[in-house]
């Protein structure tokens, strides 16, 4: 299977990633003319060759001819969605885009619509999110796996201050996908909340390279000289053996929140149940149980990141009758989850597909695509779900529904 391996050893940013997927072959000229269609007028591109510690790669740099102020996600979502990109590129870069809007508002306490980026927001970093979009698709949408994470020591100036590394954003992201992160004793930072977003939202695995013969090898070069390693990001491309599929699950690590009631008003529930949702809960929901002294209750469970678990029991113990919660550790086994786009009668729909050991095993319509179909076209929404069945009636095929077709 053909596989794009991520060896971020000296970590990695969007800059670094383009640069390797420069470097891999991707077209300098298809590159730029796909950015061009977000309709930013304030910045150049330059792509340059040059050398690290003897390594020669890409350098990647957006200059900006103007200051940019940043923009909230909202505002970065319409910009990629009003653009022609491609539906695929879209949905990856703003998906790439929501982990770090939710990152941050994890950090600052605000609903993910309304966080502000600065550094993130600016059009560099715009640049280099849908960019990496772009070029995992102009490479033809491979496999991607990547190294274990290394990030540095030290502190970082940013807009909210003086922070430790790896930033908050940086973990929230990685610790979301269930990433882990290690340590060197480089004193800068390695992976910036960019590049993390990116890993997060492409690679399937994380871990050494297994049964890869490459065919390519790309160096996208960082800015700075380190002392321990070169500040470069090596990408390889080639084909995986079929002894490496193993093993195909994305896994993940989240905590279980729950309680027992039997003394709450449904009315309290169901705000609890709302008001855990906004707060950023995986899910909610509760289910029907007998207690002791025959007693009726209710088992009301949150999943949520590992590292809020504390923040929910708290919430179900400032908002329901509970005197305790309960909370563990739960591993998740999941389908390899992509996003495509098929076409109906009525037009294209944004779909879900799941994998399992390379086949196609199911593919499921995203409900706003639907129901944004059945309002434009006048169709009812039953109609627009079965057209989206009868185009992917043979799911457990090796390729995407699109390419089947």
């Amino acid at each position: 299977m053909r596989t794009l391996y991520l060896d971020a050893f000296s970590g990695i940013s969007g800059d670094m990633f383009l640069g390797a997927m420069i470097d891999l072959g991707i077209s300098e000229e298809r590159l730029t003319s796909e950015l061009a269609k977000l309709r930013l007028e304030e910045y150049d591109l330059q792509i340059r060759r040059q050398q690290k510690f003897n390594i020669k790669g890409v350098k990647f740099d957006v200059i900006l001819r103007t200051h940019s102020h940043g923009r909230n996600f909202s505002q970065i979502r319409a910009l990629i969605n009003e653009s022609t990109l491609s539906d695929w590129v879209k949905e990856n870069a703003i998906e790439t885009f929501a982990r770090v809007a939710r990152a941050e508002g994890k950090a600052h306490g605000m609903p993910p619509d309304e966080v502000h980026f600065h550094e993130v927001g600016a059009v560099d970093s715009i640049m280099d999110i849908v960019g990496a979009s772009i070029a995992i698709d102009l490479l033809d949408r491979p496999r991607v796996q990547s190294s274990m994470v290394v990030e540095g020591t030290g502190w970082v100036h940013c807009a909210h201050g003086r922070f430790p590394v790896p930033t908050m954003a940086t973990l929230s992201i990685l610790g979301e996908r269930g990433v882990a992160v290690s340590q060197c004793d480089e004193p800068h930072e390695l992976v910036t909340p960019t590049g993390a977003a990116i890993l997060a939202q492409f690679a399937e695995s994380f871990g050494p390279m297994n049964q890869l013969v490459a065919s390519k090898i790309g160096y996208g070069l960082g800015t700075r000289d380190h002392k321990s390693r070169p500040n470069v990001l090596r990408a390889v491309i080639g084909e995986a053996s079929a002894q490496s599929a193993e093993s195909r699950w994305d896994t993940d690590t989240i905590g279980v929140v729950e309680c027992n009631l039997d003394d709450q008003s449904p009315e309290i529930l169901g705000y609890t149940f709302e008001l855990a949702l906004r707060e950023g809960a995986l899910d909610v929901f509760h289910s029907p149980i007998q207690m002791k002294k025959q007693r009726l209750g209710t088992l009301f469970t949150i999943l949520c990141e590992l590292p809020d678990s504390e923040r929910f029991a708290r919430l179900i113990l400032r908002e329901t009758s509970a005197f305790g919660v309960r909370t563990y550790e739960s591993k998740r086994f999941k389908l390899r989850r992509s996003q495509d786009t098929v076409e109906t009668p009525y037009g294209p729909v944004a779909v879900k597909i799941g994998r399992l050991e390379d086949k196609v095993i199911k593919v499921s319509p995203e409900y706003e695509a639907c129901k944004t179909l059945a309002q434009q076209t006048g169709v009812s929404i039953q109609e627009i779900f079965k057209a989206v069945a009868a185009a992917t009636a043979n799911p457990t095929q090796n390729d995407s529904p699109s390419d089947s077709t």
